[in-house]
C-alpha cells in the first residue's frame, strides 16, 4: 500500500475493495484498478507532476491537470486549464462542477469514480435512466433475477430523491416537479420501498414489459392501461401496446361511416381482427361478417366464387349458387390478402364495387348490393400499382381509409401480455397447468423478430403447451425460436441488498470496472450516433481499444 500526502489529510491507495467510511475515488488506470480515499477537508490536485496530492501516469494528463475542492464530504471538480481538458460523465468540465455518487472524472484514458456517504444522489436525466434499464433488463434476463421500476408521485409536494430510501444499486430520475422514476435491480415488486406521503406504481421485469419503454410507460401517468381486452360479439381482442390502443380508437371512428377501410400489415399482424371491429363498431353489425381469402382463391375460380353463378352457367353447375358478395349483403365484405387477386377479376370486382350491382355468371338480371367492404394486404400497394399488378382505380376505390398495424416486434408491451394470454388458453384447452416461463425463454422470446407475428407467437404458446413441463427451458420452444442467439451475457448482477450497516457495502470490484466501462461504451456509442472514431473520443480511449471493448462486450 502506497500512501500519497495532501496538505490537510493522507491519501491512501489500495488495490482491492476494502470498506471506506468517506469519499474516495476508484482509479481505473489501464490494466490496474485503485481506490483512493480522500481527505474530508481540503484539495486535491490530480496531474502528472510529482509533487500533486493524486498523481496519474497518463501521457494525456497535463501536470496540473485538475482538481478537487472537499469539503465534509462533498467535492467539487475544476479543471486547470489542462491541454487535453478534464471529462465528467462524458462532458467537458469548462467551470467547477459539484460531484455526485457514482460521477466518472475522465483524464486522458484514466478513469476516477468518486464515491462520497455524504454526497447528495443526483437524479440522472430520462436518457440516462433508459441506457440504464435497457442494461438491467440484459441482466435480470440472463442471471433470472428480479428487477423492478417505481414512479413516485409526491401528491403536490416537491419530488426529493432524498425521500426515498435507494441502496447504491438504484438509480432515480426526475420526471416532472413532484414525480421520480427509480430502478430498483435485485428487488421484486413487493420489496419496492413506499417512502410516507408518496403514491408508488410499480412495474416489474417480465410481467410488464420486457424492455426499457414498456417498463417507463407501465408506471408513468397518462398512460393507456396496461391492457385492454376488447369484447367485440363473440370474438375477444387483446391490445396493451399503446399504439394498438389508438389504433383501435381509429377503427372504431371509422367504423360509424360507410368508407371503404384498407388494412396493412405483415402476415399475422392482426389485420382481420381490425376487420372485425370496423363491422363490429358500424351500424351493420347485426348482419353477416363475410371474409374471402383471395390468396386462397383458385384462379379459375375467382369469378365464380366472388359473383356467383347461375344453374347451367357452366360444366358442372347443377344448382345455382349466390357469390360471396351477394352473402354480404346487408353486411361487410373483407378481403383478405386483396392484392392476390388477379387482374381480371380487379375489373370486375372494381364495376360492382361502382354499381352497387353484380350479375351472376349464366344471369340474365342485376342483383342491387348495399354491403360495407374493408380490405387487407402485407403487401405495398402502391408499388404494385406502379408494377402493373394491381388496378389503380380499384386501389383508390379500398383505401378511402387506411389503418396500418405495426409488426408484433414494435410492440414489445404486448408482447408479455399476448405471450401470457395464448399459453393460459392453449393450456385450458389441454386441461392442464399453465407452466412457468424460465426468463431465459423469455429474453430468447423477447429476441425472436416473430415474421409471423401474432399468429406465429399463438401458434409457439399452443406448441409449449404440448411439449413443456413445469417449467419452460429453451429446449422446449420450437427449434427456429431456441437458434436465435441471446443478447451477449451481461456483466454479473450486484450482490443483494445487505441489512443496514454503518459501513458501506462493496461489490467485487473487477465486476464493478467492467459494469462501469460496458455502461460507458454504450452511452458514449448513443451520444456519437453510432460513430465509433467519435465515441472513442468522446470517453477518451484510443479508437483500437474501444473496438476491442466493443468486441469483448458484444456492443
Amino acid at each position: 500500500m502506497s500512501e500519497t500526502h495532501s496538505g490537510h489529510e493522507t491519501l491512501t491507495r489500495t488495490p482491492g475493495g476494502s470498506r471506506h467510511d468517506h469519499a474516495y475515488l476508484l482509479v481505473l488506470d489501464g490494466e490496474r484498478s485503485t481506490i483512493v480515499e480522500l481527505p474530508r477537508d481540503g484539495r486535491v490536485t490530480i496531474g502528472r507532476a510529482p509533487d500533486v496530492e493524486l498523481r496519474i501516469g497518463d501521457r494525456a494528463a497535463s501536470r496540473r491537470h485538475a482538481e478537487l475542492a472537499l469539503r465534509d464530504g462533498e467535492a467539487e471538480l475544476s479543471d486547470l486549464q489542462s491541454h487535453n481538458g478534464t471529462l465528467l460523465n462524458g462532458e467537458r468540465v469548462v467551470a467547477t462542477r459539484a460531484l455526485a455518487t457514482g460521477d466518472v472524472i475522465t483524464i486522458g484514458e484514466v478513469a476516477l469514480v468518486f464515491h462520497s456517504p455524504r454526497a447528495r444522489r443526483r437524479p440522472l436525466d430520462l436518457k440516462a435512466l433508459r441506457l440504464r434499464l435497457a442494461d438491467e433488463i440484459e441482466r435480470a434476463a440472463h442471471f433470472g433475477r428480479p428487477l423492478s421500476v417505481a414512479a413516485l408521485r409526491f401528491r403536490g409536494a416537491p419530488a426529493d430523491a432524498a425521500l426515498v430510501p435507494l441502496r447504491t444499486v438504484d438509480v432515480v430520475a426526475q420526471l416532472a416537479a413532484d414525480e421520480l422514476v427509480a430502478l430498483f435491480p435485485e428487488l421484486p415488486p413487493e420489496a419496492v420501498p413506499r417512502p410516507a406521503g408518496a403514491e408508488v406504481v410499480v412495474a416489474s421485469y417480465p410481467d410488464d414489459g420486457l424492455d426499457p419503454e414498456s417498463l417507463l410507460a407501465a408506471v408513468r401517468r397518462a398512460q393507456p392501461p396496461p391492457s385492454t381486452e376488447l369484447h367485440l360479439g363473440d370474438r375477444t381482442i387483446l391490445v396493451a401496446d399503446p399504439a394498438m390502443v389508438r389504433l383501435f380508437e381509429l377503427v372504431k371512428r371509422l367504423a360509424r361511416s360507410d368508407l371503404p377501410v384498407l388494412v396493412t400489415g405483415e402476415t399475422g399482424a392482426g389485420k382481420e381482427s381490425a376487420a372485425w371491429a370496423v363491422h363490429h363498431f358500424s351500424r351493420r353489425a347485426a348482419a353477416r361478417f363475410v371474409a374471402v381469402n383471395c390468396a386462397a382463391l383458385p384462379e379459375n375460380l375467382v369469378e365464380s366464387e366472388l359473383f356467383g353463378y347461375e344453374k347451367g352457367a357452366f360444366s358442372g353447375a347443377q344448382q345455382a349458387k349466390p357469390g360471396l358478395l351477394e352473402l354480404a349483403d346487408g353486411g361487410t365484405l373483407f378481403f383478405d390478402e386483396v392484392g392476390e387477386l388477379p387482374l381480371a377479376a380487379q375489373a370486375k370486382l372494381l364495376r360492382v364495387l361502382e354499381r352497387r350491382r353484380l350479375m351472376r355468371l349464366g344471369g340474365t338480371r342485376e342483383i342491387e348490393l348495399d354491403l360495407r367492404v374493408v380490405a387487407a394486404t402485407n403487401r405495398e400497394l402502391e408499388r404494385e400499382v406502379e408494377a402493373g399488378r394491381f388496378r389503380q382505380d380499384l386501389y383508390f376505390r379500398l383505401s378511402g381509409a387506411t389503418v396500418t398495424l405495426p409488426p408484433l416486434r414494435d410492440r414489445p408491451r404486448e408482447l408479455a401480455t399476448l405471450m401470457r394470454t395464448f399459453l393460459a388458453e392453449a393450456c385450458a384447452k389441454l386441461e392442464r397447468e399453465v407452466p412457468r416461463l424460465s426468463r431465459t425463454v423469455v429474453a430468447t422470446l423477447a429476441a425472436y423478430a416473430w415474421p409471423g407475428n401474432v399468429r406465429e407467437l399463438k401458434n409457439t404458446m399452443e406448441f409449449i403447451a404440448a411439449a413443456a413441463e413445469d417449467v419452460v427451458e429453451p429446449h422446449h420452444l420450437p427449434s427456429r425460436i431456441a437458434r436465435v442467439e441471446a443478447p451477449p451475457p451481461p456483466p454479473p448482477p450486484p450482490p443483494r441488498a445487505a441489512p443496514p450497516s454503518s459501513e458501506p457495502q462493496f461489490r467485487v470490484l473487477a465486476d464493478e470496472i467492467e459494469e462501469l466501462e460496458r455502461t460507458r461504451l454504450r452511452q458514449a456509442l448513443e451520444a456519437a450516433g453510432g460513430v465509433k472514431a467519435k465515441a472513442a473520443r468522446l470517453i477518451g480511449m484510443p479508437l483500437r481499444t474501444f473496438i476491442a471493448k466493443l468486441k469483448q462486450y458484444g456492443l
